[in-house]
């Protein structure tokens, strides 16, 4: 039986330590367990936040991390909206790239890649700080050999829109665990209730992102999804099709945009989901108020496929790297 997608480990971990204004030198040690102190600052208020990026193995068999400056990047704003520790860009790189090293065999070949999880929390045992932010902090970083997030990139996913939020406004940018907790229940229900994969998001008529992804529109020469305002996450997947588009020649639109602006353009366009995990997803259906609407023909249309297989060309090395994209280890 195979195991599902994050659920297989590396032997390897990487650690460091915040300290007395001060991190730890990089540690790599063998996976294990993680020792807290029952007063822990993020099991108690939840001071933690994560990043999830991939390394890809090339067919010359060299691996490569892809995007790993963005990632740095947006796993320190969220040390920063958290008031946690930031650790420095070097530190970061440095535990990122040396991990991927000590796991270099483990790094599979295409379509699959090693999926990197750094993890940053508050440690502070205190449980009389919840007004203060936490003043030490663990860093790590743990591996895992992954295939395809959805199992089969040519089966539509079918989405339940909902007129709520799927977090506050200002922390849709942070990613940390609360945020999924927060849209939990809401996926769960989808799943049980109307067989849906995800849950589309749509505050006061919104349309944000989903439960685990941004959400795009595409149809021939565009691309609709909402701008970066806050709310939603800075997804580098998405910035990185919303570029390969570009260059392609898409008009590329980030505004806000309503439920029924969605309908209409899906009437004869596609949707899809984008993450790390996912890379690009078709949308075939979306259920609102009690109404199934097919996402074009149901299937997952062509601008989807073409931009889904340039972006994993690019990560795997069959297509030309001409962003700068890759970091070759």
């Amino acid at each position: 039986m195979t195991k599902a997608f994050g659920s297989t480990f590396t032997r390897h971990m990487g650690v460091s330590g915040y300290r007395d204004g001060q991190w730890s030198p990089v540690e790599m040690r063998s996976l294990g367990e993680l020792h807290l102190h029952p007063a822990a600052h993020v099991l108690h208020y939840g001071s933690s936040c994560f990043e999830g990026l991939k390394a890809y193995r090339r067919e010359d068999g060299g691996v490569h991390i892809f995007r790993l400056d963005k990632h740095i990047e947006r796993m320190q704003n969220s040390a920063r909206l958290l008031c946690l520790p930031v650790p420095d860009r070097e530190l970061l790189d440095e535990i990122i790239c040396r991990l991927v090293h000590a796991c270099r065999d483990d790094v599979p070949p295409a379509p699959g890649a090693l999926y990197l999880r750094p993890v940053l929390s508050g440690v502070d045992p205190n449980i009389g700080s919840a007004s203060r932010p936490a003043s030490e902090a663990l860093l790590y970083v743990i591996a895992s050999p992954v295939g395809d997030y959805f199992g089969n990139s040519q089966t539509p996913l079918r989405l339940l829109v909902e007129d709520r939020m799927r977090t506050t406004p200002e922390f849709g940018q942070v990613k940390t665990g609360g945020n999924y907790a927060a849209a939990l229940r809401r996926v769960v229900d989808a799943k049980q209730n109307f067989q849906a994969d995800q849950v589309l998001f749509c505050p006061d008529g919104d349309v944000q992102e989903t439960g685990a992804a941004n959400f795009l529109l595409l149809q021939d020469g565009a691309i609709l999804t909402k701008p970066l305002d806050g709310s939603i996450l800075p997804g580098v997947t998405r910035d990185s099709l919303l570029r390969l588009a570009g260059s392609l020649g898409y008009r590329i639109e980030e505004r806000n945009f309503g439920i029924d602006d969605m309908l209409e353009w899906i009437a004869g366009g596609e949707a899809a989901l984008s993450g790390t995990a996912a890379v690009l997803a078709g949308v075939g259906a979306l259920y609102h108020d009690a109404e199934e609407h097919h996402v074009g023909n149901g299937k997952v249309g062509a601008h989807t496929s073409r931009l889904r297989s340039l972006l994993t060309g690019i990560q795997t090395g069959s297509e030309a790297d001409d962003f700068g994209w890759l970091r070759k280890l």
